[in-house]
């Protein structure tokens, strides 16, 4: 069977600089000659109009990254403010309440502005290119689901400013503690969540339309990409978590401004209702922000190892068991509410259970490495650093499913450690992985490579400084969400703070890198990586305004 790694794609391309035909794997090219100069049909619009009405696939996606880069330093300027106050014991800087505000704003500035655009902004650039589509099905959606996010995140950020100040119960909102004792901008808050599920819903539907109607001929879905499956399994996840997540801040709204008691228990309500309804979305919330992670991986070590991905079908299946699992683990967040024995049993044994289809894939890519001529550029360095540090993640992530020993873990620190060592080195490593995989194809120019690995290995050992120590203090017992902590607990607290220093002003390398690469010509080939193989490989750097307008055919 062929595979979206392994297939030999027979296509011909007329570009503005070559009119010969070209082939990709060494195939005969033997079909209609596919256009794709920027002059066909029309190029792009000028000046400041082109960004507001675009349609085009890869000036949305461009516009979805920029804006995550954006909330991306945003969050992280707050997690400093945090990290800052948290350096020596007693209140140092900055008030309780507005450290609740910034842990709260932090949370869900990374996970809803900075991890889930950035995705979207890589399917909206790369799907079509890798499926052999001339854009995304739905152009005119995919516009309005980009520009509703600006407008949320204004939202967002404006509550900091309001009286009584923005959100202060932490990225989950668990009620009544979000209803009672929150501040009036909480109304705000609700609204903008609003907005962000809108966009996703919009985009996932995008996606998938895309994926199943636009494929080209001959690219069934087994020989479809790793990173377009993972995002056609995202897609499915986001339709269905993401109304879960609209109704319960509307329950919160109608018990904050209607008299409703969902989440009171004076009125007859239930503050656990709120915790089964969020989770519910909330842990398939955390495979959105993982699954296409895993897709660029899988796109990247085949690469660079210049093997097939090993274990193709297995990778597939596994992402599809990983994404029906992560709907019926959700409350091993909550085994200290007083579930009765059979459910955290049940909870437990599920929860163990999705470590298998997720220890596939770390055997497959694993597997993939095994005796190959490996290269390590820079996203290689990431994918690496993912599959080690991410493993590291899933491992204490086992040590949080299980019921009684979590009765210790929960809500100290050692959670912390767990989902940082998840996001940051699984979500945003490989975000980065996939910039520097994809950035000379987007731009037609090559990264400074030398600054890459320079960036790679401070932010490499940044994270590492900053959230390993917090295993330990977790284990001693220090809670989560507090400004001032215990005098035993300074010591790895001072050194988590220098390691967030590091690996925020390290970012700024990768900021720098990127705008000289767009910038400084320094002209890639088409191929760009001597083992890359796919569709979007065919294409010349940077890629062309439209990519096929005829598409091309895979064999």
């Amino acid at each position: 069977m062929t595979t979206g790694t392994e297939q030999v794609v027979e296509a011909e391309i007329e570009t503005a600089e070559a009119g010969k035909n070209e082939s990709f794997d060494g195939a005969i090219a033997d079909t209609d000659k596919n256009e794709s100069t920027t002059e066909h049909h029309h190029g792009p619009a000028k000046g400041i109009s082109r960004w507001f009405f675009t349609t085009n696939h890869k000036d949305i996606g461009s516009m979805y990254l920029w804006f995550s880069l954006t909330m991306f330093m945003v969050g992280g300027c707050m997690a400093l403010m945090i990290r800052t106050e948290l350096f020596q014991p007693g209140l140092q800087f900055i008030q309780p309440d507005f450290f609740n505000q910034m842990t709260t704003m932090h949370g869900l500035i990374m996970v809803f502005g900075a991890v889930m655009p950035a995705f979207v902004g890589l399917a909206n650039w790369m799907i079509p290119m890798m499926v052999g589509a001339p854009d995304m099905a739905l152009p005119r959606l995919n516009n309005w689901s980009f520009w509703i996010l600006p407008f949320a995140f204004s939202i967002m950020l404006m509550t900091l400013f309001m009286e009584g100040g923005g959100p202060n119960f932490g990225w989950t909102f668990y009620a009544p503690l979000s209803t009672t004792f929150a501040p009036p901008s909480v109304t705000y808050f609700i609204f903008a969540v609003h907005m962000m599920g809108i966009s996703s819903i919009m985009g996932a539907i995008n996606v998938i339309v895309t994926i199943l109607n636009m494929r080209a001929p001959g690219m069934n879905m087994m020989k479809l990409p790793l990173f377009v499956w993972t995002w056609l399994i995202t897609a499915f996840l986001l339709i269905l978590v993401m109304p879960v997540l609209a109704g319960v801040v509307t329950m919160m709204l109608m018990d904050i401004h209607f008299g409703t008691s969902f989440f009171s228990a004076a009125g007859g309500g239930d503050p656990v209702l709120f915790q089964h309804i969020f989770w519910f979305f909330g842990h398939p919330e955390v495979y959105i922000m993982i699954l296409p992670a895993f897709g660029i991986v899988s796109e990247i070590i085949p690469t660079f190892a210049r093997k097939k991905l090993f274990g193709y079908s297995s990778m597939v299946y596994a992402t599809s068991s990983i994404a029906f699992l992560s709907f019926i683990v959700w409350a091993h967040h909550m085994f200290t509410v007083g579930l009765p024995l059979a459910g955290e049993l049940f909870f437990m044994f599920a929860t163990m259970l999705i470590a298998v289809p997720t220890g596939v894939k770390v055997f497959n890519w694993v597997a993939t490495m095994f005796r190959g001529s490996m290269t390590f550029e820079t996203p290689m360095l990431f994918a690496l650093a993912f599959v080690v540090l991410f493993s590291i993640g899933g491992f204490s992530g086992l040590m949080l499913a299980i019921a009684p020993a979590d009765f210790q873990y929960h809500d100290t620190y050692f959670v912390v450690a767990h989902f940082h060592y998840v996001l940051v080195p699984g979500s945003i490593f490989s975000i980065m992985a996939a910039t520097y995989y994809w950035l000379p194809k987007w731009t037609g120019n090559y990264y400074n490579e030398k600054m890459g690995k320079i960036h790679f290995w401070l932010s490499f050992i940044g994270i590492n400084i900053t959230f390993f120590p917090m295993h330990f203090v977790g284990l001693a017992g220090m809670p989560r969400r507090v400004p001032d902590y215990a005098l035993q607990f300074a010591d790895f607290n001072a050194v988590a703070t220098v390691g967030a220093f590091l690996f925020g002003f390290s970012q700024l390398l990768f900021i720098y890198n990127v705008v000289c690469c767009i910038r400084k010509k320094n002209q890639a080939s088409k191929q760009v990586w001597e083992g890359a193989h796919g569709l979007e490989w065919t294409l010349p750097s940077p890629a062309p305004y439209h990519s096929f307008t005829k598409p091309p055919k895979v064999d």
